[in-house]
């Protein structure tokens, strides 16, 4: 029986979605069979629903082709080795395994799952006296399980490799993710996902997480961004504990995933130190994904050290989605929304909104809240109307509009601007446009820095000037949204 099982493994490979046999089919095994059943294994109680709601008919449609028209299919979860030896834990009753999960080991299972949380720095979190410690009331969802955790930094509850839209665009870097969160990356222990802004990659390096938390494998998850590492690393020089942050970060974190890398320019400390944690975590074969908009190698003032360890592992680059991918994206998201859109207006918001995902979801959520506050029917004349709005303000928005909009607000000439003077009231206007250009503009990043006279690295330079300035507030942001409302209303 093992080898029809083989066979029908094959035929559902060319028959599914590549990385829907890859998560579900690929990971399941022959256990056992007799005259009119064959019992197959999955790697978690996950796994195996998934694998019963949605490819159970698959599998035995599969096998009726075969011959075997009534064979019976049962799921059974894997036992697990244990993390001493990698053998099979002899305290586990073998029988016991081929016993559908009672409600009372459910219950079990879902008790113990919600005492598992991380905090926004990685700490697993104990309960203490009845109330949670830690830094807010935020949410984590195991897939699936359907629970939710208190945590600090979230690992938001959609970002599931099951809700990622696979498509030319993005297909390696899924399978490099999914191949890492499995264990089988190539024997690469790193990933960096490079994409511009709304193109997923924070949802791929969160599905890491997702899932070696929903798998068992572990809760030491830790999910920061740079801007974290490096405020944490500072509060614990200043109180004295960097001891134990080093700790933190070495020893205790089986999965690392860091988020905007491009922050660390400058930071020569947190380079260094980072450089280092790396290091161990390398040597001890944890899982680290990296994610950011940039190449380290295009990354100003950052060291040799760290570039070299934040590109040791695979590198892959998203690009935007094609048609097909973005009629997709928009048919699940409507779905969620539980908005039934018609064919033609699907595909006519794919066909103008062409950039990036978060693009296309602001497109959607126009047409669908104009027809339910409106009581318009979701049709074409509908959808023309919210994205003529959309692309009215993306046309209107150019370098040469962002250019003479600061050079009024600031007093400096267009020529001062792209000058190579280095005074203040030079600097600090230039840099500003270049971040609205970013901001507002499809133009890429080498195309902008070019358009001031300057190289990308130095564009890179002056967006991380801005988005710090932004981060204290007061005159700066205010300043910041006043240009924001100038640009939006399209008085450029």
């Amino acid at each position: 029986m093992e080898s029809y099982w083989n066979t029908v493994k094959a035929n559902l490979k060319a028959a599914l979605p590549g990385h829907s046999f890859r998560m579900w089919i690929q990971p399941m095994e022959y256990l056992s069979s007799d005259d009119e059943s064959i019992t197959l294994t999955c790697p978690n109680v996950f796994s195996k629903k998934r694998v019963k709601d949605h490819y159970l008919q698959n599998m035995k449609d599969a096998f009726s082709e075969l011959g075997l028209k009534n064979i019976g299919i049962e799921l059974d979860v894997a036992k697990m080795p244990s993390k001493k030896t990698g053998k099979e834990n002899p305290n586990i009753n073998p029988s016991a395994k081929k016993l559908p999960l009672t409600k009372a080991e459910s219950d079990r299972l879902t008790a113990a799952a919600k005492t598992s949380r991380v905090n926004r720095k990685g700490q697993p979190v104990k309960k203490s006296g009845g109330r949670s410690r830690s830094n807010g009331p935020q949410q984590l969802t195991l897939p699936g399980l359907n629970l939710m955790f208190d945590s600090g930094r979230i690992l938001k509850r959609d970002f599931t490799f099951d809700k990622f839209v696979v498509g030319s665009n993005n297909d390696f870097a899924y399978s490099a993710s999914l191949s890492m969160a499995q264990g089988s990356c190539g024997g690469a222990g790193a990933i960096y996902l490079l994409a511009d802004t709304g193109l997923g990659k924070s949802h791929l390096s969160q599905a890491v997480g997702h899932h070696a938390m929903a798998q068992g494998v572990t809760d030491k998850v830790f999910y920061v961004t740079a801007e974290d590492f490096t405020n944490e690393m500072v509060h614990s020089l200043k109180n004295n504990t960097i001891d134990a942050f080093k700790e933190k970060y070495r020893k205790k974190c089986d999965v690392l995933i860091l988020e905007d890398v491009h922050f660390l320019s400058g930071k020569e400390a947190t380079q260094k130190e980072l450089a280092m944690t790396l290091d161990y975590l390398l040597d001890a074969e944890k899982k680290l994904i990296f994610s950011g908009c940039y190449l380290p190698s295009d990354i100003p003032k950052m060291n040799d050290q760290l570039k070299s360890r934040l590109t040791m592992g695979v590198v892959t680059k998203m690009e935007a989605p094609d048609f097909k991918t973005r009629v997709k994206i928009l048919k699940n998201k409507s779905k969620e929304k539980g908005c039934q859109l018609p064919e033609d207006v699907l595909h006519y918001i794919a066909q103008e909104l062409c950039d990036n995902v978060r693009q296309l979801e602001s497109g959607l959520n126009g047409v669908a809240t104009k027809a339910a506050l409106m009581g318009d029917s979701l049709d074409m004349r509908l959808a023309q109307s919210v994205l003529e709005n959309i692309e009215k303000t993306r046309r209107a928005i150019t370098l040469d509009g962002i250019k003479k909009l600061v050079c009024n607000e600031y007093g400096v000439t267009v020529d001062e601007l792209v000058s190579p003077s280095r005074k203040r009231i030079h600097v600090h206007p230039r840099q500003i446009a270049i971040y609205l250009a970013r901001k507002y503009t499809d133009q890429p990043l080498k195309q902008i820095g070019k358009s001031f006279n300057r190289y990308h690295a130095t564009a890179i330079y002056s967006i991380n000037a801005v988005e710090k300035g932004i981060k204290k507030q007061g005159a700066y942001i205010e300043q910041l949204n006043y240009l924001y409302k100038k640009i939006e209303s399209g008085s450029i």
